[in-house]
């Protein structure tokens, strides 16, 4: 099976029928994405290895038992999954997950620096590293959406549904994180040019 020219809905009924092929090129598709959604919320390889293969396992499971019923909204319903195994992990662990960069993973790893020349990409790792840190000041919700939308490059309707709340909350929490950035900006006396 070709990866581009099937539809998902394609793949998971080809699956269905038996073909295990379908399967793989959905998590080809959809892996990086569903990934770097999990890690961002964990900051731990490991974990967010195990919570990705607990996902499809729990995906392969529906898929098999006939209770798939997300026509047309695979990706999101797979990170709407993923999502809810993060904060299972997190609450047999009584943690709330925190973004912060440990020793293996960094946010800014997320970024792409320009290639313009050593000062720019110094600039701009400084610029990236001063507004990582303020997101870090940010209320867990606030958080979590600006993450979601700015590191994982999610829409705010797939931000909704991940989360569980309206699209109009998550743009509100957008805003909110802006403002309170902002706040935090003046408070510190931060410059962020370049």
């Amino acid at each position: 099976m070709r990866n581009v020219e099937v539809s998902d809905n394609d793949l998971i009924v080809s699956f269905i029928k038996g073909d295990e092929s379908g399967l793989k090129v959905l998590i080809d598709r959809h892996q990086r994405k569903i990934f770097t959604s999990i890690m961002l919320l964990v900051k731990d390889r490991d974990m967010a290895e195990d919570i990705f293969q607990e996902t499809f396992i729990k995906v392969i499971n529906t898929l098999r038992s006939g209770n798939y019923q997300e026509e047309g909204k695979f990706l999101p319903w797979v990170l709407r999954i993923a999502h809810n195994m993060v904060i299972d992990q997190f609450r047999r662990g009584k943690r709330m997950p925190m973004v912060r960069d440990t020793d293996e993973y960094s946010v800014m790893d997320s970024i792409k620096l320009t290639d313009e020349n050593i000062e720019d990409q110094i600039v701009t790792s400084q610029i990236h590293d001063m507004v990582r840190k303020l997101v870090d000041f940010l209320p867990d919700d606030q958080r979590e959406v600006v993450i979601l939308r700015h590191y994982a490059d999610m829409s705010f309707k797939d931000i909704a549904e991940q989360t569980g709340v309206s699209i109009n909350t998550s743009l509100g929490r957008m805003r909110y994180a802006l403002i309170n950035m902002r706040k935090l900006i003046k408070e510190k006396q931060l410059v962020l040019v370049r």
